[in-house]
């Protein structure tokens, strides 16, 4: 990673390939890319950072594991 381009275009890529990980039940490996975007925007983002497209995501699971469906 050279670049500050390089580096947005590989967190672009994390959060294509976790999304399709998560769609074909691949979870252990969406963990992985969804890891991979986080740092990519840490890396990145030198005043605020870009908000974690997965937050929705974490809520719901907190919503059903609560038993508050």
């Amino acid at each position: 990673m050279s670049t500050r381009n390089d580096a947005i275009e590989l967190r672009h890529e994390a959060l294509t390939k976790a999304l399709d990980s998560l769609a074909r039940y691949k979870f252990f490996m969406f963990g992985y890319w969804a890891a991979q975007w986080v740092t990519m925007n840490r890396l990145i983002s030198d005043e605020k950072p870009e908000p974690n497209p997965f937050r929705t995501l974490v809520q719901e699971a907190r919503r059903l594991k609560d038993g508050s469906e």
